[in-house]
C-alpha cells in the first residue's frame, strides 16, 4: 500500500482492512479540497524559500490538473492508496518527479485532514443553509396563501382550539430560523484555518499561517497548535448538532403530515403519484415519503451522540479513531439535503381542505371554542373562572354550542396576526453567514 508514513516496511494485509476498510471511498468527498488545501500550501512554502519559483509554478500546474480531473469526476483513490492525501502525492510525484515530494514539508496530515474537512463541512453548511432557506420561503408562502382556512389545534392529541394553516405552515418557517442560528453557530466554529498546527504541535519552519489563511478564505485562524487539533470532533460534532436540529423541525413536520393524511382527519391531501399503496389494500394512499423522513431523520439526530461517544474519553492530540468521524457525519450530511429536497418537494404539491370545521355535521369541532366563549362571557363582565366552570358544565351536558364564523385572534403571532414579515427579517439575519 502506497503511504505517507511508509519508512521501508508494510503493515500487515489484516491491519489494512481494518484501519482503513471504506474510508477511500469517503476521501473522494475531500479531494476537492485536499488540493486547494495543496495549493494555498505550496504558495507559503514559496514565500518562506521552501520552494523555488520555477517549483512553484510546475507544482501548481500539476494540482490545477488534478483539480480539473477532480470536477470532470476522473479521480479516485486508488485501491492500495491509503488515503487521499497519499493519493494526491503520489500522483504529483509521478507527473513532475522528486519536486512533488516537497509538497509535504511544514505540514502533517493531521492538519491536513483537518483543513479538508473544515473547508469540506464549510461548504455542506452553505448549501444546506440555502436549502433550508429555499423550504423556509416555501414555508411563508403556504402560510400566506392558506392564512384564513382554519383547523383544528391539538394539544396531547386531543382537540384543543382553533388554528389555522397559515399558523401551522408559519410555525415551521419560524422553527427553521432557530434551526439556521445553529447552522451559523456552527459554521462559525468550522470556518477556522488549522493548517500550520502540523501533528499538534507546530513546526521549526517559518511557517506564514496567516498567509494560508487569506488565501483559503478563512476570517480567522485556530491560533493554539494544539487548540487546532482539539478541534477535530468538536467541528463535527457542532455541524451534527445543526442539522439534527434542522432535521428534528422536519421530523416533527413529518409526523403532522402523517397524521393529517389520515382519512380520520383528512386535512391535507396529496396526488397519488406522491403516495404509496397496499399489497392487500386497494383503498390505501400511504405517506411513505413522510415515514421514510421521519426515520432518516431520527438517524440524521442520532449523530450527534456518536461522534460524542467516539469521541469522549481521549487526550489532547490526534487519534486514529477521528477518521471513523467521516462514517458518521459525512452520511448524516448526505441525508439531510435529501430531506430537505424531498420536504420542498412534496409541499409544491400539497392540497389542504379549506372546509373542515364548516363539514362537520356531528359538532364535534365545537369544542374548539371552548376557550373563545369563555372569554366571550369575561369580557362581558363574569369571572373567568366562574366562566370556565359553566363552560364546562354545558359541554358535560352536551349543551354546547358555537357560531364558528367570524373568529378573530388579533395579537401578534396569532391566526389573524401572523406576523410573517417579522419571521422573514429574522431569517434575513440569522442567514448571514459570510459576515462571520
Amino acid at each position: 500500500m502506497s503511504t505517507l508514513w511508509n519508512k521501508g516496511t508494510q503493515a500487515s494485509s489484516y491491519v489494512d482492512e481494518f484501519t482503513v476498510a471504506g474510508d477511500r471511498e469517503l476521501d473522494n468527498r475531500l479531494a476537492l479540497y485536499d488540493v486547494k488545501g495543496s495549493l494555498a500550501h505550496i504558495q507559503m512554502l514559496q514565500s518562506i524559500g521552501l520552494l523555488g519559483a520555477d517549483e512553484l509554478e510546475i507544482l501548481t500546474k500539476a494540482l490545477n490538473d488534478i483539480l480539473d480531473e477532480i470536477k470532470e469526476g476522473k479521480f479516485a483513490v486508488e485501491a492500495d492508496v491509503e488515503d487521499i492525501h497519499s493519493q494526491v502525492e503520489l500522483l504529483l510525484t509521478r507527473r513532475v518527479g522528486d519536486v512533488g515530494k516537497k509538497i509535504h514539508s511544514g505540514r502533517s496530515r493531521n492538519d491536513q485532514v483537518l483543513l479538508d474537512v473544515k473547508l469540506f463541512l464549510r461548504d455542506e453548511l452553505l448549501q444546506t443553509r440555502d436549502e433550508v432557506l429555499e423550504l423556509f420561503t416555501l414555508l411563508q408562502s403556504l402560510s400566506e396563501k392558506h392564512k384564513d382556512v382554519l383547523m383544528p389545534g391539538y394539544t396531547h392529541m386531543q382537540m384543543a382550539m382553533p388554528s389555522s394553516f397559515g399558523l401551522w405552515f408559519g410555525a415551521y418557517a419560524e422553527a427553521l430560523v432557530d434551526d439556521m442560528h445553529m447552522l451559523k453557530g456552527a459554521y462559525k466554529v468550522v470556518n477556522q484555518n488549522p493548517l500550520g498546527s502540523a501533528a499538534g504541535y507546530g513546526n521549526s519552519f517559518p511557517l506564514d499561517r496567516e498567509m494560508t489563511t487569506r488565501l483559503l478564505d478563512f476570517p480567522q485562524m485556530n491560533w493554539n497548535s494544539v487548540a487546532a487539533q482539539l478541534s477535530r470532533g468538536k467541528s463535527e460534532k457542532a455541524v451534527a448538532s445543526a442539522i439534527g436540529c434542522v432535521a428534528l423541525t422536519l421530523n416533527k413536520f413529518a409526523s403532522d403530515c402523517c397524521m393529517y393524511m389520515c382519512p380520520n382527519y383528512g386535512f391535507i391531501h396529496f396526488p397519488d403519484n406522491l403516495t404509496t399503496g397496499s399489497s392487500i389494500m386497494p383503498h390505501k394512499k400511504n405517506p411513505d415519503v413522510w415515514e421514510i423522513m421521519r426515520g432518516q431523520c431520527n438517524r440524521i439526530m442520532s449523530a450527534e451522540n456518536q461522534i460524542a461517544m467516539l469521541c469522549g474519553n481521549l487526550p489532547h492530540g490526534y487519534h486514529r479513531c477521528s477518521q471513523l468521524l467521516k462514517d458518521i457525519l459525512f452520511p448524516a450530511l448526505e441525508l439531510m439535503h435529501k430531506c430537505l429536497f424531498m420536504a420542498k418537494y412534496m409541499l409544491e404539491h400539497i392540497q389542504i381542505n379549506e372546509r373542515i370545521l364548516e363539514e362537520d355535521p356531528k359538532g364535534i369541532y365545537d369544542y374548539l371554542f371552548t376557550v373563545e366563549e369563555v372569554n366571550r362571557r369575561t369580557l362581558a363582565g363574569m369571572p373567568f373562572r366562574d366562566a370556565y366552570k359553566s363552560v364546562g358544565i354545558e359541554v358535560n351536558d352536551g349543551r354546547f354550542h358555537y357560531d364558528k364564523t367570524g373568529l378573530k385572534h388579533t395579537h401578534a403571532g396569532s391566526i389573524s396576526n401572523l406576523c410573517n414579515d417579522k419571521i422573514a427579517a429574522k431569517m434575513a439575519d440569522a442567514a448571514r453567514f459570510r459576515e462571520l
